[in-house]
């Protein structure tokens, strides 16, 4: 019998549970050369993840501020050219010159 100070003492158990996880199916199973090659298998593809992450978020950014710089500014500019000559040819029709259709390209 385990002895307290101060208390009633109970008998120890023989087969606690501790004990009885050390050798039991799911414990074999955590410790089998399986289960650690999966885990360093899954902690391999969870760190060329991140490394893929990081550097597919550098080529993003690196693609959107090419956008910003050479293409947004060609949109800009071709939609100027648009609304000019579509004034063009409505101060045209206004002054009685023929309609003449949008320019050929």
């Amino acid at each position: 019998m385990a002895s307290r100070k101060g208390g009633v003492s109970l008998p120890e158990r023989r087969g606690s549970k501790a004990e009885g996880n050390k050798n039991g199916i799911i414990s074999r199973f955590y410790q089998s050369s399986a289960v650690s090659r999966g885990r360093e298998a899954a902690s391999n593809a969870v760190f060329v993840s991140k490394k893929l992450l990081r550097s597919t978020g550098k080529a993003a950014w690196i693609a959107g501020t090419t956008f910003l710089v050479l293409v947004v500014p060609l949109i800009i500019e071709m939609d100027r050219e648009q609304q000019l000559n579509e004034l063009e040819l409505q101060q045209a029709s206004l002054l009685g010159a023929p309609s003449v259709g949008p320019p050929l390209k």
